[in-house]
């Protein structure tokens, strides 16, 4: 599913690669490559095994944690002397916040067998880990983007890391005559069309041009400021969760939930004076 996701996003972003080519040194090829990595086959699927294996809430609410990693990391790994806000006191506490935070949300799930519908151990700390692949994918292609526009760094990144993702879901099919294992080629026939307009819904403007907007947006702001947008997916899939779905969050989940999002909103919203490279623009 996630193959046929990235498959249909790349069509999205073939115009854009087409039209604006653009030639990559050897650093930036480099870079483009390990973006790509993290952004697509790492992340996606590592996130969405998680997702099979917890549930929309939990999951929503690990997110939260996301704008405070960005921050630490915005801070950590920025160029000598860039302006962008180094974390102070009040920073450091949001992070310790945010980590008691994620920690409590994971206790709030099952330590057991998973149980469909019910969040586990394995899927929330895999949805965490495929926040740090997103987040390493993040920082790289806001290096990129210091030499790139944001729509060539997003379209070949989302090409790139669709042509890695075939060999992975598509390889151990196509090497049954040598291995001689039991593989099933992936699924086609059997897709229904309400799940294929989910799949090229999800593709085009959930990847394709999710992934062009907020290029473009990090593009013009800090990478610590940026993180304040994304306090909206915790907030609105955890509810989303409960009145869509039927999940339940238990109180460990509410209590670490709460700690995130208030440790994100006391980063991000903090007041200071925005760049004059970011007014002139």
């Amino acid at each position: 599913m996630v193959l046929y996701r990235i498959l249909f996003a790349c069509l999205g972003v073939l115009p854009v690669a087409l039209v604006c080519r653009w030639r990559f040194s050897g650093a930036e090829l480099r870079t483009l490559l390990l973006s790509a990595a993290f952004g697509i086959p790492i992340s996606c699927l590592i996130q969405f095994s998680g997702l099979a294996r917890t549930t929309v809430s939990h999951a929503s609410l690990m997110v939260g944690a996301m704008p405070v990693m960005l921050g630490v990391a915005a801070t950590l790994f920025a160029p000598k002397g860039s302006k962008e806000e180094r974390l102070g006191c009040i920073g450091w506490m949001a992070l310790f916040a945010s980590t008691i935070g994620a920690a409590l949300l994971t206790m709030g799930g099952s330590h057991g067998a998973h149980t469909r519908g019910q969040p586990s151990l394995t899927g929330d700390l895999m949805v965490l880990v495929s926040l740090l692949a997103a987040l390493a994918w993040i920082l790289l292609s806001k290096k990129l983007m210091l030499t790139h526009s944001p729509s060539v760094v997003s379209a070949y990144t989302i090409l790139v890391g669709g042509a890695m993702l075939l060999p992975w879901v598509l390889g151990p099919w196509l090497l049954t005559p040598l291995t001689h294992a039991r593989v099933a080629p992936p699924p086609f026939a059997a897709i229904s069309w309400t799940a294929w307009g989910a799949l090229a819904f999800s593709g085009l403007f959930c990847t394709a041009v999710t992934t062009l907007l907020w290029n473009w947006g990090i593009h013009h702001v800090p990478a610590s400021r940026a993180g304040v947008f994304l306090n909206i997916e915790p907030a609105l899939g955890s509810w989303l969760g409960v009145q869509l779905l039927g999940e339940h969050l238990g109180a460990f989940a509410w209590v670490g939930g709460g700690l995130i999002l208030a440790a994100a909103v006391t980063l991000t919203t903090r007041g200071h004076e925005p760049e004059p490279a970011i007014l002139l623009e």
